[in-house]
C-alpha cells in the first residue's frame, strides 16, 4: 500500500500548509463506473488540475445531483455535496454565496443539467458565479439503465423510446451562448486527456462561471455513439487560438483545425451551430462579466455566529 502525501504529513507531523499534494492525495475510494467509462479519464484529469494548483482538500467542494457522473464528490478526497436530481448548481451557488473563498466544482450529466436542471442551468449560466461546471455528456440517463435524454440523437432506441428518440437532440453550446450573463463556453472530449487538461485548466483559471461540456463515453448504453469521432480524426476539429486551446501535439493527427478567437460570441455561436464535426476548444470567454458572488455579497459571518443560526433552526424541530 502507497502512503500518500497526507498521511506521510500526519505521522511526521508536518504543518498542513508546509505539505504537497500529489494526484492521489485526492483520491477518494475505487470509484465504481463501468470499466471503460469517460468518467474514469474525467476523474484523473480533475485529479491532475487539484495536484498542479495544490488546491487544499479542505478548501474545495464538489457538487453534484444524480447521475452516473453525479457520484464524482464520492471519489475525491475534498469536501463533496451529493444532491438531489437536477438541483447541483443552485446548491453549488449556494456554498459559493456563503463561502467564496471555496474554491468550487460542480459535476452533472446530460439528463441532471439540461432535462430536470434546465432552469437552473439557464439561471445560473446568467449569474455568473465563480465556479467550473463540467457537464458528462453520454447523450442517456446511464446511472437509471438506458433513457432517451435531451442530447440523444434521433432515432437512438432506449427503455423508454425504444423505436427511437423522436426528437432531435439538444444543442447545449448553443443554448449556453445564448444566454446573457454567459462568460465561459468550452466543449472537450474524455479520450484526449491532452485537451481535457488543457481546457479544464483554462477553465479553472476563469474567473466567472466556466461551462464545459465534456463528450464522454458510456460503453454500457451508447457505446457507438462516440465511437467513430474517437477512431476517426477526420470527424473532430479543434478550435485553436493563443487565447483559447492550442496544442500543436495533436497537429498531425488533427487536421482539421480553425483558428478562433473566444473573444467573438458571433463566431462562437456559427460554429456551435454547426454539427458537421465534433469540435473542441474554448467557444467563448469574457473575463469583464460581472460575477454574481461580488454583485450579490453575503455577509461575512464568525464561527459563533453560524453555529448559533444552525441551532436556531434545528430547535424548531426539538421535541
Amino acid at each position: 500500500m502507497t502512503m500518500t502525501t497526507l498521511q506521510a504529513c500526519s505521522l511526521l507531523g508536518c504543518p498542513i500548509d508546509d505539505r504537497f499534494l500529489a494526484a492521489d492525495d485526492y483520491a477518494g475510494p475505487l470509484a465504481r463506473w463501468c470499466p471503460g467509462c469517460g468518467d474514469h479519464a474525467i476523474l484523473a484529469s480533475v485529479r491532475r488540475l487539484c495536484e498542479n494548483h495544490q488546491l487544499q482538500p479542505e478548501q474545495t467542494v464538489f457538487v453534484s445531483g444524480i447521475g452516473c457522473s453525479s457520484r464524482f464528490p464520492h471519489y475525491m478526497k475534498t469536501y463533496g455535496f451529493h444532491g438531489l436530481h437536477g438541483r447541483a448548481l443552485p446548491l453549488a451557488l449556494g456554498v459559493k454565496l456563503r463561502r467564496p473563498d471555496l474554491t468550487v466544482f460542480v459535476s452533472t450529466g446530460d439528463g441532471d443539467c439540461f432535462s430536470i436542471g434546465s432552469a437552473h442551468w439557464l439561471h445560473t449560466v446568467r449569474y455568473n458565479p465563480d465556479m467550473v461546471v463540467m457537464v458528462f455528456d453520454n447523450n442517456v440517463y446511464g446511472l437509471t439503465k438506458n433513457q432517451t435524454s435531451p442530447t440523444s440523437p434521433q432515432g437512438y432506441p432506449s427503455n423508454t423510446q425504444p423505436t427511437g428518440a423522436l426528437l432531435g437532440p439538444m444543442n447545449p453550446l448553443s443554448v449556453t451562448l445564448g444566454i446573457s450573463g454567459a462568460s465561459f463556453v468550452a466543449q472537450t472530449c474524455d479520450w484526449l486527456p491532452a485537451h481535457l487538461d488543457a481546457v479544464l485548466e483554462k477553465a479553472f483559471a476563469h474567473r466567472g462561471l466556466s461551462f464545459v461540456r465534456i463528450l464522454q463515453r458510456c460503453p454500457e448504453y451508447t457505446d457507438k455513439i462516440f465511437t467513430e469521432a474517437m477512431r476517426n480524426p477526420d470527424r473532430v476539429e479543434l478550435l485553436t487560438h493563443e487565447d483559447g486551446v492550442d496544442l500543436p501535439q495533436l497537429a498531425r493527427t488533427y487536421q482539421h483545425q480553425t483558428r478562433h478567437d473566444p473573444s467573438d460570441l458571433h463566431r462562437a455561436r456559427q460554429l456551435a451551430e454547426s454539427t458537421d464535426r465534433y469540435r473542441l476548444g474554448i467557444f467563448y470567454r469574457n473575463a469583464a462579466m460581472p460575477v454574481y458572488e461580488q454583485v450579490r455579497a453575503v455577509p461575512a459571518r464568525s464561527a459563533a455566529e453560524r453555529l448559533a443560526t444552525l441551532e436556531l433552526e434545528l430547535d424548531k424541530y426539538a421535541v
